[in-house]
């Protein structure tokens, strides 16, 4: 017999040695129940990773999404508080890789007022194509509609500062700013609006300050030029690489006067804390698969100690240590791949479901309060699935598997057959 063939037929033999390890017998059936047991803790323990991972990134890419919803992904200012548009800067902004959009703001804070009432508000001058393209806003339309805006003297506010007010579509809001008269004093000046929709973006100092406005009636109001704003904020293709297009546009427009920075500088502690408690949470839950990995030592471990009869036997028919050694690891290993391979099939079903089990679990444990803002925060949060994350996930379950087989494994070759012979 050829060396090729006999390795076959070794690997074979491995095989099968490692599938009667794991078949239940009555005299082994303690052990094998532990077996199954902890096949069901790894497929847990994945399932649950994936699960908990996929939701938390939902909802840090939801509460990530309203941080900067409001905002541009790098914003352009100036130290003097208000900047020049030039259409020079403009197109070379336009023309920067991975811009998307730029958009002009000019804000002031004021005091909105309304049937008595009086709030502090943050007003921003924005052209109608750069509101209406931001989903926040379009998306979270309650009271009114979009379609009048910059075609009159009409405001977009926070849907909680339009309660507030005592507000509906169609009423008149008194906003009050300042002005710099002649002499150098200054005076309040109140500026009537017809309040055009309102938005519910579940933030609460975006729905209860906002005031939008169409920038060039602002900029008129103010007694500004048209062409002064207090930001630039440009929407990229990818997010994640604001602080690289940042650089890049520094060294590009090469000008002293202006401050650019990245949405993830300009919030470097809240995405900070979102990045913590990502990888906290990380090696929080992996202890689960670990445990179950434990599992698997302890049962394969009880399952060498009841077959030392048959590992001598073998053993005096001429088995080698390294065929006992790979069937008992092959045993092993595969309680833990096939857990690994069932908990990421049950992890991706729940997640791909997640919309439809967090409402079913908030009408069910919410009662009255289902329909809350706050529930529904909860249900609309997807589960974001992460190609890396499950991958990462897949690789260090199969890595505490095949390291929990190891054990049992060597625990075999210890195994003498005179031993255990005589135990028989």
């Amino acid at each position: 017999m050829s060396d090729r063939a006999l390795g076959q037929e070794n690997r074979a033999v491995e095989r099968w040695l490692a599938w009667r390890y794991l078949a239940t017998r009555q005299r082994e059936g303690f052990v094998s129940f532990i077996a199954i047991f902890s096949l069901i803790g790894v497929a847990l323990g994945v399932m649950t990773l994936i699960v908990v991972l996929s939701v938390m990134g939902g909802f840090r890419a939801s509460l990530i999404g309203r941080l900067i919803g409001m905002n541009g992904h790098v914003v352009i200012t100036t130290p003097g508080g208000l900047l020049e548009t030039t259409p020079d800067l403009l197109a070379a902004l336009r023309n920067v890789p991975g811009v998307k959009a730029v958009r002009l703001t000019l804000e002031r804070q004021a005091l909105a007022s309304a049937n008595g009432v009086t709030r502090g508000a943050q007003l921003r001058g924005v052209r109608a194509e750069d509101l209406l393209s931001r989903d926040i806003i379009t998306k979270n339309v309650v009271h009114g509609e979009l379609g009048a805006f910059d075609t009159r003297p009409g405001v977009v506010i926070g849907e909680r500062l339009r309660q507030a007010l005592n507000l509906n579509a169609g009423d008149k809001i008194t906003i009050v700013t300042h002005a710099l008269n002649d002499n150098g004093t200054i005076a309040p000046r109140y500026t009537d609006y017809e309040v055009l929709a309102s938005f519910l973006t579940k933030r609460y100092e975006f729905d209860n300050t906002l005031v939008f406005m169409p920038l060039q009636m602002l900029q008129d109001d103010l007694d500004y030029d048209h062409k002064k704003v207090s930001s630039i904020d440009l929407e990229l293709a990818d997010p994640a690489a604001a602080p690289r297009i940042a650089e890049q546009i520094r060294k590009a427009l090469g000008r002293n006067d202006l401050k650019i920075a990245d949405w993830q500088t300009l919030n470097a502690r809240f995405v900070g804390a979102l990045e913590v408690e990502k990888v906290m949470m990380f090696i929080i839950l992996t202890l689960i698969v670990l445990v179950a990995a434990m599992n698997v030592v302890a049962s394969f471990t009880m399952l060498v100690r009841v077959k030392r009869g048959s590992i001598a036997i073998l053993r005096t028919m001429g088995a080698s240590p390294g065929t006992i050694v790979r069937a008992f690891f092959m045993s092993a290993a595969a309680v833990g791949l096939v857990g690994t391979a069932i908990g990421t099939a049950l992890g991706l079903l729940v997640c791909a479901n997640m919309a439809t089990l967090a409402r079913f679990l908030a009408t069910l444990l919410g009662g009255a309060g289902a329909g809350s803002s706050e529930i529904d925060f909860i249900t609309a949060a997807p589960a974001r699935v992460q190609v890396g994350e499950v991958a990462a996930v897949i690789v260090i379950a199969i890595l505490l598997s095949l390291g929990a087989a190891a054990y049992p494994a060597w625990r075999s070759t210890r195994v003498e057959p005179v031993e255990g012979l005589r135990h028989e």
